[in-house]
């Protein structure tokens, strides 16, 4: 009888420890992405500046992109203070009065009036704000060179730091491109917006269509190309994400450099596109095609 229950208890025992081991990789399954990668799935990477080893511990491969921690990578350039502002969950870097930033999951950097894609969001991991390294580098005038052989990244100082976003960028260019894409995609994810932002630019880039930002929006050599120029809408101000992307998508930044239509089938009235283009993604409520 006592053996009886001493094989009960046992095998009572390893059901609840088979059953905690399940319960523990279900639990892992439904952590956030953001965190399961910080856990198990990123790669330290060797960097140094200027020859010298840097961000010994600050520095991994994420999704096949180099983060940095941003603090760490101000440390080791110099000259950079850092302040973080937790209502918005924002760094912001002053160096020589010129200020930028960059907002925990968004997918940009700001520096003194220019927009930096990051091409992956930026992160929180373990209390730590991580960056992509190239445009974090791109703004404090560091090039970037990566060494597939050794998986390791270098770090450049050039003494050089970009133009000011006034200097940069054309104010008419931003004033249109920031209106088609707050008249097409204003209820878009950002990635939705810098997209339509591409197919502008990419079609201002062709043969086959006008060669100026304005002369797209308003081309009428086949009929009108966008619906806002019909109703009115092109000329409502744009919201600032609106904004961000249009620069963003000025300074040549591309999701896809072939993409030259997009539609939304939910409330289209023409599918011409759809039916003889060829489909290259979908982003929100838009699909783009080449």
């Amino acid at each position: 009888m006592k053996q009886g229950l001493q094989r009960f208890f046992s095998i009572v025992l390893c059901a609840v420890m088979l059953m905690g081991g399940m319960t523990l990789v279900t639990q892992a399954k439904d952590l956030p992405k953001d965190t399961q990668e910080t856990r198990t799935t990123h790669t330290p990477v060797p960097v140094t500046l200027d020859g010298k080893r840097i961000l010994s511990d600050r520095a991994y491969l994420i999704d096949s992109v180099t983060y940095v921690g941003l603090r760490a990578f101000c440390e080791a350039v110099g000259g950079i203070s850092v302040t973080w502002q937790a209502q918005t969950r924002t760094a912001v870097m002053t160096r020589a009065g010129v200020k930028s930033t960059a907002q925990d999951g968004a997918w940009y950097i700001q520096s003194n009036g220019r927009y930096f894609y990051t091409a992956a969001p930026i992160r929180i991991i373990q209390d730590t704000m991580y960056v992509p390294v190239r445009p974090l580098a791109k703004a404090y005038g560091v090039t970037v060179t990566w060494d597939a052989a050794s998986r390791s990244v270098a770090l450049t100082r050039t003494g050089k730091l970009p133009a000011s976003g006034s200097s940069y960028y054309n104010q008419n260019d931003v004033y249109w491109l920031s209106r088609i894409i707050h008249a097409e995609a204003a209820g878009e994810p950002f990635l939705g917006k810098l997209a339509v932002g591409n197919v502008i630019i990419n079609r201002k880039n062709s043969s086959s269509y006008p060669n100026t930002i304005y002369g797209v929006i308003f081309d009428r050599r086949h009929g009108v190309q966008f619906s806002p120029i019909l109703n009115g809408s092109i000329y409502k101000t744009p919201n600032e994400q609106s904004v961000i992307a249009a620069k963003i998508a000025l300074e040549g930044y591309t999701l896809s450099d072939s993409i030259l239509f997009f539609m939304n089938p939910k409330i289209a009235t023409n599918f011409w596109i759809s039916q003889n283009r060829p489909f290259a993604f979908r982003i929100g409520n838009h699909y783009f095609y080449r």
